[in-house]
This record gives structure tokens, C-alpha cells and sequence, in this order.
């Protein structure tokens, strides 16, 4: 295996001090990646505290294990989606847990590794799976989608406003199998001006790789398992998104989950019995400083969000 690339978590201090860890507890990284953000909490949290690492590419753990191999059986390492957490949890006896952080997207290995096909930067073949072994492919969606598929997912997903335009020339161009030929069918509609931060085929990139992974479909998933996990009250979920689509999933989640009554606003008298069971730590996102988008320019779009639990949890 090749060495890891270098790697820097983004929002590192910020998503450290939103999980308010202690040292004993018991952790979640629900997407580990390359293990920045486990390093640093396995840290705080000795004497005796324990993290649960989860990702779906067997690559990035077997990176991740090597780097943090002197941490012993303080680190469990766990292959799934982070939609998977509540039985990944119950079958390595991580249940309940202190704290839970998501670190949404696509990690720095993934990109900056040659044939995973999910940058624009190199010729190769289209594939953007996150786990290897999943069901389909960049590749499956560019050929196979019908023009108005191709182009509503390029808005959903990449809130590109020339989707329709670069729907119609990828059907035009098909078949297309590699990212240079992707990006170049973009590009040919899309243009680019000179001074562009952003090249014409990001935000459609981005849009094949989150419908590839279904990686918005198994946020609320995900956020509704890690909230039955959670230990008590003071017991945090931290998500860093960076995509408007995932922060409005995440935002919505955590604001219905820390009201009293969810019933229709003109409705008079409350029916629904719902009792807030988290409390928004604050109600404005958290973005990455000047300092580390300068640093790291992935880090630009950010954008983190935490919540704490208010319930009791119930003895087993």
C-alpha cells in the first residue's frame, strides 16, 4: 500500500471543542477517513476512553489503523455507512455513546488517490464510489440517465445553473467513461473565464458523487440512529457538511428535535406531544476560519453544526 497522503481535518478545534469530550468516554467518528479528527479526540479522551471509528472504504481504514496503531484497543475501527451506525454500534458494544461527529463529503485520500475517478485533475475511469464495492458508478449514472434525470440531479445535487445544458451535451457525447471526457463536455457549455477560483465541472462533479454514494438520503437516517445512541443529557452530535442541501437536512433536524410542540403554526392548542429531546448548542453555523481556507482550500465550504442531548437515557 502506498503512504497515506497529507492530511488535514478540516474545522479540527472547532469540531473538537463542539464535542465537549471527556477523558473515559466513549466516542463515535462516524466518518473516519483518514483518522484526523479520531487522532485528536483519542487524545483528549485518555485515560481509558475509547472511539469507534466508522467508514464504508476499506482503504481509508486500513490507513487509518496503521497511523493510530499505538492507541491499541482504545480505537475500534468498523467498515459501514454512517447511515449503519446504530447496529455497527450494538455489535461492537459502543452503545450508549458520549459523542458522535460526522464529517460529511468526500475525504482528501479519495480525491488525491489515482483510479477512485473523483476528481477532474487526472484522465480516469468515471467511478466515485466511496466504498469500492458499492452497486453503481459515476460511469452508470452518465450513460444510462435520460436527459431530464441527469440534468434535475446536476441542480439538486451541484446546484449548477446550467444542469440542462450540461445534461443535454453529456447525452450528446455519450458514451462518456472517463473524468477528462466529463469535464470536457462540461466545460465546452459551461466555459471558463480566466480568474476562475472554480473550475465549470466542480459542482457537477460533486453531483455525481453524492447521488453515487446516496450520501443525502442517509443523513437524516443517520442523525435520527446516533440520537438513540447518545449517553444523556450533555452527550453532543457534531456534523461538518459542505454542501447547502446536507447543512438544510442537518439545520432542519436539529432545530425540530429542540422544540416542544411541532404541530402546524396556526393550529391553537398543541396535540402533538412532542418534547424536545436535543438542544441546539447554537443556532448559527460554524464556519472555517480565513486562516484555514487560506491553508486548505476544501475547507471552504464548511459549515458545522452541533447539537447536545436533553433526554434521561433509559436503563437498559
Amino acid at each position: 500500500m502506498t503512504a497515506a497522503p497529507q492530511h488535514e481535518p478540516v474545522m479540527l478545534r472547532e469540531a473538537i471543542d463542539a464535542l465537549a469530550l471527556r477523558p473515559g468516554g466513549r466516542y463515535v467518528d462516524a466518518t473516519v477517513g483518514l483518522g484526523g479528527h479520531t487522532s485528536a479526540i483519542l487524545a483528549a479522551i485518555q485515560p481509558d476512553g475509547r472511539v469507534l471509528g466508522i467508514d464504508r472504504d476499506p482503504n481509508a481504514l486500513e490507513a487509518t489503523r496503521g497511523r493510530l496503531a499505538s492507541y491499541g484497543d482504545a480505537l475500534v475501527l468498523a467498515r459501514g455507512a454512517f447511515a449503519d451506525i446504530a447496529p455497527i454500534c450494538t455489535a461492537h458494544g459502543f452503545v450508549p455513546v458520549d459523542g458522535i461527529l460526522f464529517d460529511l463529503g468526500v475525504s482528501s485520500m479519495q480525491l488525491d488517490t489515482p483510479g477512485r475517478g473523483f476528481s477532474f485533475r487526472r484522465d480516469e475511469p468515471l467511478d466515485m464510489r466511496m466504498d469500492p464495492d458499492g452497486p453503481t458508478t459515476a460511469a452508470e449514472i452518465v450513460n444510462t440517465y435520460d436527459e431530464g434525470s441527469l440534468a434535475g440531479l446536476i441542480w439538486d445535487y451541484g446546484e449548477e445553473r446550467n444542469s440542462r445544458r450540461i445534461a443535454h451535451a453529456i447525452v450528446e457525447r455519450r458514451p462518456i467513461h472517463t473524468t477528462a471526457e466529463l469535464a470536457r463536455a462540461v466545460e465546452a457549455v459551461a466555459g471558463r473565464s480566466r480568474g476562475d477560483r472554480i473550475h465549470p465541472a466542480t459542482r457537477t462533479f460533486q453531483a455525481l458523487r453524492i447521488a453515487v454514494n446516496d450520501e443525502v438520503e442517509q443523513i437524516e437516517t443517520a442523525l435520527q440512529a446516533a440520537e438513540g445512541l447518545l449517553s444523556g443529557p450533555g452527550a453532543r452530535i457534531v456534523v461538518i457538511s459542505f454542501h447547502s442541501l446536507e447543512d438544510r437536512v442537518v439545520k432542519q433536524f436539529f432545530r425540530d428535535r429542540a422544540r416542544d410542540c411541532v404541530c402546524p403554526p396556526r393550529q391553537p392548542i398543541c396535540t402533538c406531544d412532542h418534547r424536545a429531546t436535543l438542544r441546539e448548542i447554537s443556532r448559527r453555523v460554524a464556519k472555517p476560519t480565513d486562516d484555514e481556507v487560506y491553508r486548505n482550500p476544501r475547507s471552504r465550504s464548511a459549515r458545522l453544526r452541533v447539537a447536545e442531548s436533553v433526554v434521561e437515557r433509559q436503563a437498559a
